[in-house]
């Protein structure tokens, strides 16, 4: 039974992909200094929301895409909403609104 592909720079997820694997691979590529950008599906994300969320560094910069069967929903996206945040406490510390 096939559970992913692991390639050098890429893991591909499908329904039999256990959310331990997806945590391996993103934990492992988070971690990899030849790493620029994290592309990870929304679904997939959702699944290790906690992860993706305590995720903290510039780099790699995680980016949620939408995948072909489970639209991208902007309110689950960790780093939207934090940019959201910068830009609303950036406004208020300047006095906008």
């Amino acid at each position: 039974m096939l559970l992913s592909f692991a390639y050098e720079n890429a893991s591909l997820c499908f329904l039999e992909t256990t959310v331990k694997q997806i945590e391996d691979a993103f934990k492992e590529f988070t971690t990899r200094e030849d790493i620029a950008i994290v592309l990870i599906s929304q679904y997939v994300a959702n699944m290790i929301r906690f992860l993706v969320d305590s995720y903290n560094k510039p780099v790699p910069a995680i980016l949620e895409i939408p995948s072909k069967d489970h639209p991208y929903d902007p309110t689950q996206d960790s780093v939207l909403s934090r940019v959201k945040y910068l830009f609303s406490a950036e406004s208020v510390a300047s006095g906008r609104r």
